[in-house]
Formats: C-alpha cells, structure tokens, sequence
C-alpha cells in the first residue's frame, strides 16, 4: 500500500485531475486516514497555492453519500434509476457473458467505448482502456467533443501545441483574451493578467457575452458568434495598412505573408464591422493596441472552436502573433494549447498494434445517430469517465438512444449520473486521489504525478483495474493488458520523440512530484508544419481542400430561428461534474438564460421571467436575464446542469451534432433557437453572472 495511504495524519501532495488547464498542484489534508481540507500547493512554479472553489470543496465530493460504493445491476425500466447492489465477480461476468454473445453474433464492432477526460490522469483515460478495447477489436471513438477543430486549425500555422509560457507573461503588456471566460476556466492565467496590470498592462475581452471576465476587462469587445476570424481579418488589413507589421520576422520566420497582405486587403474595417458586430472605430483601436504594444499575448479560448468555422476561426487568430513579431518577445505570442511540450509515447501506452484490423470509427459527438443507427447498430456501450446523456449533443436524441432495450450499457462512475440511469451494469469508479496517474497540463509546462492518498471508497475500483479484470475474464492473455499502473507510466515516458519531453523517469518524479519540459524557448524556430516556419500561407490547407490563407467563411444556416445560442460554461460546474453536488448548485443559484434588452422587449419578456428555449431538436426552461450582457439576436446560458435539480435545464437538447470544420469537432455554439415568455417568477434568480 502506498506511504501517502499510510499516513493517517497529515499532509500530502497531490494534483487536481479535474479537465481544467491550470492543473494545480495541491497539498492533501489528513486527519483519522480522511480527507478533510484540500489546499493549494505553494510551492508549485505556476499555480503558487491557490486553488479554484471546486476544488477547494472536492472532500465533500469525495465523501459524498450518494458516491457509488458497490456494482449494481438494472431492475426496473431504463432510466428510472432501479438497481440492486451485486458483486464485482457478477458484475464483470455479466458484462463478459454479453459481449461474448455479441461478438459470436454480431461481431465486436457491435460494441463502442464511450469516453472522454473526467479524469486528465493519463494512464485512466488513455491507457489500460485503449489496449483492451484495442484487443477486443470494439469500434473506435472519436474524442472530437472538447478541442480538435482548434487543434487542427492552430496546428496548421504552428505545427502543434505550442504557445507562450505562463511564467514568462508577468513581462507581458497586452493581453487579450479571445472568446474565453479565464475567470471560470483558467483563473491562474487570470491572476498572472492582474500581476502583470499592476505593473501598467492591459487586459483587452472578446467574447459573445460578458460574463465575469469581460466585467474585469480594461476593455470588453462583444462579438456576434462565429465571426471572429473576420475581426482577426481586419486587424491583419490595419496593421498591414499602417505599417505595424514586423517584416524581417515575417521574412525569417514565416511563410505566405505577402499572400496574406495582399489577401486582406478584402477586409475592409466597414466589411468587417457589418460581420462582427465591432464598430469600425473599435477594430481600428484595438489593431493600433495590438500593433504598438509589446509584448502582446492573446488567450485563445475553447468556445471559438465550437462553431462550424470553428478551426479556422483558431487559425486565424493563430496567425496575429507573428505579423508584429511576438513570438521573439518573452511574455508575448499565443496560446490556444501548450500540450505539445509533454507529448508523450501515446503509442507505447495505448498499444494499437493489439487491434487485428482497422475497425469502424464513430465520433463522439455524433453518438445520437450511432445509437439510431439500424443498419450495424451499436449494441453495447461502456461510458468512462463522461456523462454523455448530458454533455452530447443532441442530448434528447441520445437519450432516446439510451432507452433502447436492446442496448447493453455499463457505466463506471463515481456516482448515478444521467447516463447511469439508462444503464444495465453501474460499476463504482476511484477518484484520482486514490489512483496512481501521471499528469501533463495543456496551459502551463509541468508534468506532474499522482499517487494514491486514500484507499479506494467503498468497493470502488480505478479504470485500469476494471480494464484488467475484463481482461482476464475475456481469457486475453497477453502481457500488456496485465501491466501495472507504474508499468504502464515508465511505457509512457521511455523513448519519447519529443525534444521537450523532460529526460525523466518513474523514480525521479516520485521524488520531484513535477518537473517541467525542457528546451522550450524559441521553439518557434523550428516548428513541426511543412516549412518549419509559422505558416500564414498553408500548402497543407490547401491539398486538404481548405483555403490556403486564413479566411471568414459564415456560420451553416441551422434553421429560421431568430437567435444565435451560446451554452458556455457557468463558475461552479466543470461540464457536468458538480453539477449533482447540492453546495455547487447553491453557488450557482440557478440557470438563466441572458438576452439583450431589445430583443426583450420586442419580445414583450421581462427581466426574471421565465422563458421556454426551444428548436426542432428539444426545448429548455430558464429564467431570464435581460441587459447589455450579450448583442441583440445572441442568447447564451452557462453551465450543465443535473437532472436532480429540474428536468427542463437540458441544453444539450438544444445543440446541433453536426461536426466543425476542422478535426470533426463539435459546434455546440452554433445552433439557433427561438424563445418566448413563460410566466413571471419571484426575484431569486441572481442574474449578475
């Protein structure tokens, strides 16, 4: 048993596992072999101890009553939450006798992992469960639902995910944060910006609403969705137009500028204006910010990508630094993400060779349609770490799909999650406190491990283990689906092709607990695209039937509704995690939905009111909050919430499951919606957020 198990009393490290960018480092609170305070870790480089309010309340999670202690088996109807507890030895052979059966019957393809990052501990998303399902020969899941259009499009212009150091932004002097809501989602990048403010920087939001970032902002631009590679545009015309441009980094480093110079010209300030919504004299201001003050950075945020020109709008901004020659300042550049530093041996980890043949892929966010499909249907599923009857699009849909009695699902869980409900077999998940896992950030450089500082809560069991015992019970038996957790790490870290990857093994880190990647100053020097330069003009684009040079193409016509709908993240939920905690959902009050006063009043809806939400796909109920929050024809509401606390909150109901332009990507943000008046409500609804 570990010696952080052991302690009884005390404090240890640790690292939050929770899909957020900051990746704190933390220091455990112990008393009588328990967990009772979770603290920041102040001698960690970056997060320096301070710590988010999920976080600081996650022993209450932990310890939750409703936590998961035993496997548990169906006994009355799909989705009404009817289950007896059984044993793991039923549980596992309940499991395997079915899938037998379907691959005797209807062959393994008939089966689909559905998965995603509720736990950023690699080895538990990424490790044990891809060599099983490799071997087993399931069908293959797209996990496009969070950043892949993004990654493509920046990937294209800076060959990865590269960006600027947080430790190195102190010296930065214009920030601007781009279609991100850091105070929610990234707060350490947010406490960086306001060091850096007190020394005379500026803080410049972009976004569709303004929320409690663009409220701190120095300046808050709001913008019409989906058009933000057209105000990119028009500042690249204005800083070409006004000679801002750096032209011997542009020579050097770049390649297409003069493509691009001439290709802007098209986007004229009053054109780009009539798209986005920015006044002219705004879009001139902020490209002469832009073009005077060094260094700049700009935070590229997760909901740009989820539209249907969502990759391009990422490669476009992607494109800015390098006109003014910032990437050559320290503090100064992008970042959409910077987990190309720790890339690495994903294939020594995951094992692909295990798959016999390459089987069907379904992407993610198209799983409502897999689940209708009639022709090789989907016949089992197993849901990890991911809660898909609330986080997919098309939610509705997928419920429905959920319902099918000739379905065999098995979810593995902390706790009974919506897509639980709709389960045969529920397993009991560890929570990463009491895993072993290593860690790499996609925001800051640091690799980090994890070991177990709790014993596993009640009969639960951690994702290798389960993987494991599957394994054993399908009679696979060869030796990598055997490995153990420190096994499967020292896989991950030995023979990394990545010339940032720390030279560090399994030992070393459990003794430096982090370490960061090396070598990654002027990494803009030699980039991994075509060229080995930043690609304004992209060759590689083009073969793959894209415009070479960054380009406004218009959001796909959804349907006749009136309003854009913007579902972004609230303060208090990660996706759909605490969103069941009932201490997280009184600090978030209540969902609403922001629209702009004068659509409002056309409207004849009153601030508080209650209003129905609704398209061709499903429908919401929220309270409404009416302002200046969002411009007129946006309506956006914040966070995923829990069946538990109202069953007309699904706003997943309300999104397109049509993929993005780029990596198959979701476009959540590009949906339309009509909404109309329901009743007045009494005045609890905090609408400030």
């Amino acid at each position: 048993m570990n010696s952080w198990i052991n302690i009884k009393d005390g404090v240890v490290p640790s690292v939050c596992s929770l899909d957020c960018p900051d990746q704190c480092g933390l220091l455990i609170h112990k008393k009588d072999g328990k967990i009772v305070k979770v603290a920041g870790d102040p001698n960690h480089p970056v997060t320096k101890g301070s710590i988010c309010n999920k976080v600081r309340n996650m022993a209450e999670r932990l310890y939750d009553s409703n936590r998961l202690k035993t496997p548990l088996k169906r006994v009355g109807p799909k989705g009404a939450a009817k289950f007896k507890p059984i044993t793991w030895d039923e549980a596992i052979q309940t499991i395997v006798d079915h899938w037998k059966q379907l691959i005797s019957e209807k062959g393994a393809e008939s089966i689909l992992p559905y998965s995603f990052y509720g736990n950023m501990g690699k080895i538990h998303s990424e490790g044990m469960d891809r060599r099983f399902f490799n071997r087993l020969g399931a069908s293959q899941l797209e996990q496009t639902i969070c950043s892949s259009a993004g990654s493509v499009g920046y990937s294209y212009t800076m060959g990865g995910g590269f960006g600027t150091d947080p430790e190195d932004m102190p010296e930065t002097k214009l920030f601007i944060f781009w279609g991100i809501n850091a105070a929610s989602t990234n707060m350490h990048q947010v406490m960086i910006t306001q060091k850096a403010r007190k020394n005379g920087a500026k803080l410049v939001v972009i976004d569709v609403h303004k929320n409690q970032t663009g409220r701190m902002a120095d300046w808050f631009i709001p913008i019409l969705p989906g058009t933000d590679s057209a105000l990119a545009l028009g500042i690249m015309h204005i800083l070409f137009e006004e000679k801002m441009v750096d032209r011997e980094f542009l020579k050097e480093y770049t390649v297409g500028y003069e493509e691009l110079e001439n290709h802007v010209k098209s986007y004229d300030p009053q054109i780009v204006s009539e798209i986005t919504g920015v006044p002219v004299d705004d879009i001139y201001k902020l490209a002469r910010m832009y073009g005077r003050i060094s260094p700049s950075m700009i935070r590229i945020g997760n909901g740009l990508q989820h539209h249907d020109n969502g990759g391009m709008i990422v490669r476009t901004i992607s494109c800015l630094p390098a006109l003014t020659g910032q990437w050559q300042l320290k503090g100064g550049g992008a970042i959409k993400s910077n987990s190309g530093y720790l890339a690495f041996n994903t294939r020594a980890l995951q094992r692909p060779e295990l798959r016999k043949k390459q089987d069907r892929t379904i992407n993610m966010i198209q799983l409502a349609d897999a689940l209708h499909e009639s022709e090789q249907p989907i016949r089992s599923l197993f849901v990890y770490c991911s809660n898909p009857a609330v986080v997919a699009p098309n939610a509705g849909k997928v419920r429905e799909g959920l319902e099918r009695d000739d379905l065999f699902t098995v979810v593995h869980d902390l706790f009974l999650t919506e897509t639980a409900k709709y389960a045969d077999i529920v397993l009991p998940a560890t929570s990463s406190y009491e895993n072993t896992d290593f860690y790499t950030s996609y925001w800051h450089q640091y690799l980090h491990l994890q070991e177990p500082v709790i014993p596993p809560y009640g009969e639960s069991k951690s994702n290798t283990d389960v993987f494991r015992l599957l394994s054993k019970a399908m009679g696979f038996d060869e030796s990598e689906l055997k490995d153990s957790d420190e096994e499967l790490i020292e896989q991950a870290m030995r023979n990394v092709k990545n010339p940032y990857f720390p030279d560090i093994n399994l030992d070393q880190l459990k003794k430096e607990r982090f370490v960061k990647a090396k070598n990654t100053d002027e990494y803009w020097k030699n980039l991994n695209t075509p060229s080995g330069k930043i690609e304004l003009y992209s060759k590689q684009m083009e073969l793959a039937g894209y415009p070479a040079l960054p380009t406004h193409i218009p959001l796909v016509e959804d349907n006749d509704y009136p309003f854009l709908f913007v579902p972004g993240p609230n303060h208090n939920f990660l996706n759909s995690t605490f969103s069941n905690n009932e201490k997280h959902v009184k600090l978030e009050k209540a969902p609403q939905l922001f629209m702009n006063s004068l659509d409002a009043e056309r409207l004849g809806i009153e601030d508080g009111s209650l209003v129905r939400i609704w398209n061709e796909r499903g429908e919401c109920e929220m309270t409404v909050s009416v302002g200046e929050q969002v411009l007129p024809n946006v309506v956006v509401s914040q966070g995923l919430w829990s069946d538990q606390f109202g069953n007309k909150h699904l706003v997943n109901a309300l999104t397109p499951d049509r993929v993005a332009d780029m990596g198959g990507g979701a476009v959540f943000f590009s949906g339309k919606v009509n909404v109309e008046f329901v009743k007045k409500t009494s005045p609890e609804a905090d609408t400030t957020n």
